[in-house]
């Protein structure tokens, strides 16, 4: 139960209830009338997809534009804290918690197979060869443009916190170097609304990409006969359980789950690695494809297709975008905490380091494992994919033929059970500080409100899964939710530039003072 009443009265009903109100009627819409359901998002995403697509492939370019500037200016001197203050954590820990939180275990689900789809569009084959471009675009849609969101904003909560020393850990707070006053009344809820349920249509469209792939593993190693969907449920529940225990014991049980998501994850890598037989064209074909990306990253980034005759960039960049988009809620905020004592040239750079490559590494290794496979003669997963549709199947049958099948999916399961685990309670976490109307950067929010965040996250995805959406239905829910929240970056990295300059002719005027009370 909550504390006291003072406590009570610190919590912002509004904001924390309204998103609770929407989510789940959203879900009884689901569950309700799922083939209409399906096809109101699928029209609404049309317009934001298709329509003004191109806004969200401007902010993606500027972001990351914004991130080299921080990084290389003088305001990259900027500590986010104390001048003199040291960082909380060690370069490993905090590089694992900023990694596991910003990214859940959809990276296992798409490493493994994403080529796949890449390949099986005409775009790719326009290009030229399909087995030279299938392993670049993963690369590029998760690497540097949306590990710039995370970072830009990461030092903006950061500085916001850290170094103002303000207690409204929420967006709007983040835009009140812009919108003054207003940041406290009806246009800063507004902005906190749009944030939650984009923080809430993310998580959903996370757990309902990855899950079934769960599902599928559980069945196929017990031979399970109930259907992937309930298996499905069954694996969100007990997913809740275990980040609801890790977030409801601090930051401590957080870094505990955290290094341990690493371990396992860079000893899967290994595995497939040093056991598969394609070691020799996963370090070769991954230099190629990273070197394709880098030569080629402009056009890439600025892609349009505006005859529409593949609509490439509309089905993948920009739903990319909008995707990391909805999750620059919780992560930045998160990253931003545990970044304390650090520089933003530190902050922006060291992320770089950690979370894109750690990134790139996944899809070099587990990506070019099947399309070694694949350009070797040995499989034909093309093949397969075209005629079934069914990726979560198709990876299953990637697994199979490594040497060590039934050891590799136990530990991809428990891989992404980790991940789960370790995104969700940073965001239960985010996601609780943002009930509170005030909140001091060392105070933590009570266990219930905390616990009442834990269980709503998985409300929207179970709905999705029993809906049975489509893949395109679950991407359309981030498109869509991440329209306002492009809007909200804008007004945050605006707000932050500003207060940063003001902070730093603070700092120079107090240089001044002391060096003339010296003299």
């Amino acid at each position: 139960m909550l504390k006291n009443k003072t406590e009570k009265n610190n919590i912002d009903w509004m904001v924390t209830l309204v998103p609770f109100i929407i989510i789940i009627s959203l879900a009884a819409y689901l569950f309700a009338f799922p083939e209409q359901a399906n096809g109101a998002i699928s029209r609404v995403r049309f317009f934001f997809g298709d329509t003004v697509g191109v806004y969200y492939l401007i902010i993606g370019a500027g972001v990351l534009l914004v991130s080299a500037f921080l990084a290389f200016s003088k305001y990259g001197n900027i500590v986010l804290g104390e001048p003199d203050e040291k960082p909380k954590y060690s370069f490993f820990t905090w590089g694992s918690m900023m990694f596991t939180c910003g990214l859940a275990a959809d990276i296992l689900f798409y490493s493994f197979a994403e080529w796949v789809m890449y390949a099986s569009n005409p775009h790719i084959s326009d290009m030229g060869d399909i087995y030279e471009w299938a392993g670049v675009f993963p690369l590029f849609h998760w690497s540097f443009i949306p590990w710039s969101f995370y970072l830009v904003l990461a030092v903006a909560f950061g500085f916001m916190v850290h170094v103002r020393k303000r207690s409204r850990q929420r967006y709007s707070e983040a835009c009140r170097p812009v919108i003054g006053k207003r940041a406290d009344g009806i246009p800063g809820r507004i902005i906190d609304l749009f944030a939650l349920f984009a923080l809430l249509a993310g998580t959903a469209t996370t757990f309902s990409v990855a899950t079934p792939l769960m599902a599928s593993i559980i069945v196929k190693l017990f031979g399970i006969s109930v259907s992937r969907t309930a298996v499905t449920i069954i694996i969100l529940i007990v997913t809740c359980a275990v980040y609801t225990y890790a977030v409801l014991h601090g930051f401590r049980g957080i870094s505990f789950l955290a290094k341990l998501c690493i371990y396992l994850f860079f000893g899967l890598l290994a595995i497939v690695l040093v056991t598969g037989g394609q070691g020799r064209f996963i370090v070769e074909n991954g230099l190629q494809s990273l070197g394709r990306m880098f030569q080629h990253f402009i056009d890439l980034s600025t892609y349009t297709d505006p005859g529409r005759k593949n609509n490439f960039p509309q089905d993948w960049t920009i739903y990319y975008w909008a995707y990391w988009m909805v999750w620059c809620i919780a992560a930045p905020f998160f990253i931003g905490n545990i970044s304390r004592g650090r520089t933003i040239r530190q902050t922006v750079l060291g992320g770089y380091v950690f979370g894109v490559g750690s990134t790139i590494v996944s899809f070099i290794v587990l990506g070019n494992y099947s399309l070694g496979l694949q350009t070797g003669g040995a499989a034909d997963f093309l093949k397969e994919y075209e005629s079934s549709g069914d990726l979560y199947q198709l990876i299953l049958d990637i697994i199979d033929t490594m040497p060590a099948a039934p050891v590799v999916m136990i530990l991809t399961l428990i891989c992404m059970v980790a991940f789960y685990a370790t995104s969700f309670d940073s965001i239960a976490y985010t996601a609780a500080c943002y009930s509170y109307k005030h909140l001091k950067p060392d105070e933590k929010p009570n266990r219930m409100i905390t616990l009442l965040w834990c269980l709503l996250l998985i409300v929207l995805p179970t709905a999705l899964v029993f809906s049975e959406s489509s893949m395109n239905n679950i991407q359309s829910v981030s498109i869509i939710s991440a329209f306002p929240i492009g809007i909200i970056m804008i007004l945050m990295i605006w707000g932050f530039v500003r207060d940063s300059r003001a902070y730093m002719n603070e700092i120079e005027a107090e240089e001044i003072r002391r060096r003339k009370s010296r003299e």
